[in-house]
């Protein structure tokens, strides 16, 4: 397993839930093709599995 992921939005979370756009800025994830490098951790990976129709993953 890689030491980092990098991951951006690639659609907006309107219309989501609050649960969804609470995990959307805890990844770090607050605009439209943002893209955020962080070290890879199981809680990392479950908050992108959460939200994974919304970002990209590019590992």
């Amino acid at each position: 397993m890689k030491d980092t992921v990098t991951y951006s939005q690639i659609k907006s979370y309107i219309g989501s839930t609050q649960t969804i756009r609470s995990t959307l800025i805890g990844l770090g994830l607050t605009k439209m093709h943002k893209t955020v490098t962080r070290k890879n951790t199981p809680e990392l990976r479950g908050m992108l599995s959460k939200v994974l129709h919304l970002v990209k993953i590019e590992e």
